[in-house]
């Protein structure tokens, strides 16, 4: 696997997870529409308002580990091209200064605003409710 590989993958992993959301949001409608009391409407779509922030979160850490180990592919490729034979040692999944937890730590902080994103179209998506 390539690091354009490794990308692909973490965008791949995001649209089946917004797809997922959308098709839940379809599901809580029909849901209250189909329930018999408004009470009764109103638990089913936060049940699977509940369901539907779990599966965001697991989305989420799986982005975040492809996304790191998109990351250390990356410095691979980097030390391939610069050392035609390389001694390559595992530093952490960066592979850079302040890498193994402390530099995933840094590189998942970039990740923090996407997911706050994804947390905002979620509460936006059951919000009707």
């Amino acid at each position: 696997m390539d690091y354009a590989s490794a990308e692909n993958q973490v965008m791949q992993v995001q649209q089946q997870s917004q797809t997922m959301v959308q098709g839940m949001q379809a599901l809580a409608q029909k849901l209250r529409a189909a329930a018999p009391d408004e009470t009764a409407g109103r638990e089913w779509a936060m049940d699977l308002r509940e369901i539907a922030m779990s599966v965001q979160s697991q989305t989420q850490a799986t982005a975040m580990l492809v996304n790191q180990m998109a990351e250390y592919i990356k410095t691979l490729e980097a030390q391939l091209e610069t050392h035609p034979n390389p001694t390559v040692q595992p530093q952490g999944w960066t592979g850079r200064p302040g890498g193994g937890f402390m530099g995933s730590m840094a590189s998942g902080l970039g990740m923090g605003a996407g997911f706050a994103v994804a947390n905002d179209v979620v509460n936006d998506i059951f919000s009707l409710f």
